[in-house]
């Protein structure tokens, strides 16, 4: 067949007509996609797998339209030699009707685009984010008090049920309007709305303008400006939570405008304290020199303002955090539960206090059905508060409700996508099932959000080496942690496990000398003395009167926080592994099964994992193999054993660190990982 023969073909076989029919169809089908997928939460992967395919089956259709042919009959083989009809002529007549027919409406909808979705966007987008505040000000120390305008706002915001608000952790990074692209940041968050705003403040003056837009048109839905003195500013969130719902057409309950129109405070210098803490408490690296900020910040707001109520709960999420994360101590218990309870005499509504409530049951009794019921209500009173939530879902984990839990921060990643604390919680908890890809996914996503975090870094490197035994990309993410960036010590004790997993030993203790900490946050439950990490650093390379000197020193403090805090099973194991280092084996076994019985499995599925790989280690340490063998089979191909640091019970943690040793040579030892159960757990 020559070359216009086969173009004649192509024609008579309606090749031409089924790829313009096609071709008009599939990008009517992406433009819809990209338009609306937004407004129903779908994710951006969605379309991106739409338009792949689209383009997939285009071959495959024309393909189909050279060898069959849509008939009266009905599907057909294309005959080889033409044979018109006046049936067949009519059929070609209807045929351009539905390709004219189609171009119309592809023409219709690039026309009525604006109108329609601009539409759509009003009667079904009832969604916000809330932008930094630009500081006008020459005073650039005024930055906190836009800041705060933004921050109130956000709250008042989140307590109306009809709207889907966007939280501050998760706009944050849009900070400089000369970056901003309405249209990206739309699709990026799922938002139809965002409010963009300014404050001036001038003396005892403040001045505040702020536009609603339209993420699609780029267009502003509502525009106002107010001129305020200082202390009349401190009410103005409220009203524009009003008229931000009334814009968008979200209904109020009588309820919702009352706790919308209360003021937090009076005090702008207690307000402005109260600002500069709550980066401080609500930063993804859960440091403790970061809560102690927090609190003294809280503090001197509340030394001003005695009846600041949202301060009070914040301080008291800050002691819970404290004795959570740090130091389990019955002073910050008491603290948290006081001040808890002192911002809900001040405010019986504060959806805050109830939340703060919800984390001492949670975190100090372990009392989850309190806890969760304190967190519903918490809830009920900020329903776009994705903090809560996130709670929920630890809870669910801490029951063994692993795929639920998993399921709530994937949810709540979609409706708070730039906040880093949820991406942490999805890496925690990925990390705890080793899924390592989706893992590494959401270290990625981290980094992204929280640029600066240092846990961000250290987690991305711990990944890599549970996934494949490689240090690698330890190295390559400590490298970019500055020198003086150490927060808790955190980024030391990486370095120094790095060169510990290296089998460098000598370097580790190198590396401790190079910190002027006497303390390290390395162990949980509280900081861990230098001289425990010496102690290790010295028995690897296998000298053991170093080592015992060493060892000896932090015995004095092991011992001390057993005797502060008796019912930490975290201490009790610290305790435990120190005295099997110490060839000390009947202590090492009572302290590593009292920190079982403290924390059974079947109560706390995270921490109680993590008390029986302790055990699994003293185990080891005191020569008990049957013992250690029996619960590292159970324990490879259990959710939750899994940290960084020494205790962890992973393939390439047990093939690399240097405490785990003793095992190797024991033929059962490879029958660990032969079991068909788990194989692909490392």
């Amino acid at each position: 067949m020559n070359g216009s023969g086969f173009f004649a073909e192509l024609k008579r076989r309606h090749v031409y007509r089924a790829g313009v029919i096609y071709g008009m169809t599939a990008w009517l089908i992406i433009q819809v996609a990209t338009q609306t997928f937004p407004y129903f939460d779908v994710p951006s992967w969605v379309v991106r797998y739409v338009i792949i395919g689209l383009v997939i089956l285009f071959p495959v259709v024309l393909g189909l339209a050279w060898a069959f042919e849509i008939t009266p009959e009905g599907i057909v083989k294309t005959e080889d030699q033409p044979k018109e009809t006046p049936r067949r002529a009519r059929q070609g007549r209807r045929v351009g009707l539905v390709v004219i027919g189609l171009l119309s409406a592809v023409l219709a909808f690039v026309l009525l685009q604006p109108h329609w979705f601009s539409f759509f966007s009003r009667s079904r987008g009832k969604s916000i984010a809330v932008l930094p505040f630009e500081n006008l000000s020459d005073n650039k120390e005024n930055a906190f008090f836009a800041d705060g305008i933004q921050d109130d706002l956000l709250t008042n915001l989140a307590k109306i049920k009809d709207l889907k608000v966007i939280s501050r952790t998760s706009v944050m990074k849009y900070r400089d309007p000369a970056t901003r692209i309405v249209r990206e940041i739309g699709d990026s968050l799922g938002v139809a709305n965002i409010l963009e705003g300014s404050v001036r403040r001038e003396g005892n003056r403040v001045a505040v303008n702020v536009q609603l837009i339209d993420t699609l048109t780029d267009g502003a839905l509502w525009t106002n400006g107010y001129q305020r003195t200082l202390a009349g500013s401190l009410g103005i969130e409220g009203e524009l939570a009003t008229e931000i719902a009334n814009a968008l057409r979200a209904t109020l309950t009588p309820e919702e405008k009352q706790r919308v129109k209360r003021k937090a405070t009076g005090n702008a210098d207690a307000f402005e304290l109260y600002l500069r803490a709550l980066p401080y408490e609500q930063g993804p690296d859960t440091l403790l020199q970061d809560y102690h900020r927090a609190e003294q910040l809280y503090t001197q707001a509340i030394a001003l303002d005695p009846n600041f109520a949202l301060a009070h709960a914040h301080l008291a999420s800050t002691y819970a955090e404290i004795f959570h994360f740090h130091e389990p101590l019955a002073t910050w218990k008491e603290k948290a539960k006081a001040e808890a309870q002192r911002a809900l005499d001040l405010d019986p509504n504060l959806s805050e206090a109830h939340f703060a409530l919800g984390q001492c049951s949670y975190w100090l009794d372990g009392d989850y059905d309190r806890a969760l019921s304190e967190f519903a209500r918490a809830q009920e009173l900020a329903p776009n508060n994705a903090t809560i939530g996130r709670l929920s879902a630890a809870i669910e984990r801490r029951q063994g409700r692993w795929e639920d839990a998993l399921a709530a921060y994937q949810r709540i990643g979609i409706v708070d996508p730039q906040n880093p604390n949820v991406a942490r919680e999805l890496l925690t908890t990925c990390t705890a099932l080793r899924r390592w890809p989706e893992a590494a996914q959401a270290a990625g996503r981290l980094r992204a959000i929280a640029p600066d975090s240092v846990v961000a870094k250290i987690q991305t490197g711990y990944i890599e080496f549970w996934s494949s035994g490689s240090t690698a990309a330890l190295h390559t993410q400590l490298a970019q942690i500055p020198p003086e960036s150490d927060p808790d010590g955190v980024a030391t004790a990486a370095r120094w496990d790095t060169a510990m997993l290296d089998g460098a030993y000598a370097a580790a203790a190198a590396i401790l000398t190079q910190t002027s900490l006497d303390s390290i946050d390395y162990l949980n439950a509280g900081a861990t003395p230098k001289s425990f990490l010496s102690g290790c650093s010295a028995l690897a390379r296998g000298d053991e009167p170093t080592a015992r000197a060493q060892f000896e020193l932090a015995r004095v403090t092991f011992e001390d926080n057993v005797r502060e805090a008796p019912d930490s099973a975290e201490r009790h194991a610290n305790l435990g592994l120190l005295y099997a280092f110490l060839g000390r084996r009947n202590d090492a076994l009572r302290e590593g099964r009292r920190a079982v019985e403290l924390k059974p499995e079947a109560k706390d599925a995270v921490d109680g994992a993590l008390m029986q790989s302790f055990l699994a280690l003293i185990y080891v340490r005191a020569g008990e193999k049957d013992l250690a063998f029996s619960l590292l089979e159970r324990l490879l191909r259990t959710p939750g054993a899994v940290d960084s640091a020494s205790y962890s019970i992973t393939r390439s943690d047990l093939e690399k660190r240097w405490e785990w040793a003793p095992l190797r040579a024991d033929p059962r030892f490879a029958k660990l990982f032969a079991n068909p159960a788990t194989p692909a757990v490392r």
